[in-house]
């Protein structure tokens, strides 16, 4: 099995999210004995966001990581024990909320496939970026 990072790479709908990750410098804690949980927002929710966002936050590496930080919960917390959570400590320092009453919900953004297995954690794929407060 792959790590986080090369299990995002190859499976090609986040390319936005690893060239984010390599930006901000996260690419080696990722690649990490972890374990981590990873609310990956594909490309297409990185194209939701406002023209230039994508472009402003590669140039803001401190912003970025924020950001991408907040995408991060420590431990490997599968679907079925996030189901059970009102809210997770991202590793940014804040907390999502997440409502499992109609599928899974991550603050706004809709889990759209759980549970993508990496030896070091496990990915969540989300269809919204999630932006901490």
């Amino acid at each position: 099995m792959a790590n986080i990072i090369d299990t995002a790479t190859n499976n090609g709908s986040f390319t936005t999210l690893v060239a984010a990750i390599q930006a901000a410098g996260l690419v080696d804690t990722l690649k990490g004995p972890g374990p981590f949980t990873v609310f990956a927002p594909t490309d297409e929710a990185f194209n939701k966001l406002p023209a230039g966002t994508v472009d402003a936050l590669l140039q803001d590496t401190a912003k970025l990581k924020k950001i991408l930080t907040y995408h991060v919960v420590s431990g490997k917390v599968l679907a079925a024990d996030v189901a059970k959570l009102k809210t997770a400590t991202t590793v940014e320092g804040s907390d999502v909320k997440i409502d499992a009453s109609n599928g899974v919900k991550i603050n706004d953004a809709t889990v759209a496939t759980a549970d993508v297995a990496a030896d070091n954690g496990v990915i969540h794929v989300i269809d919204t970026v999630l932006i901490p407060a």
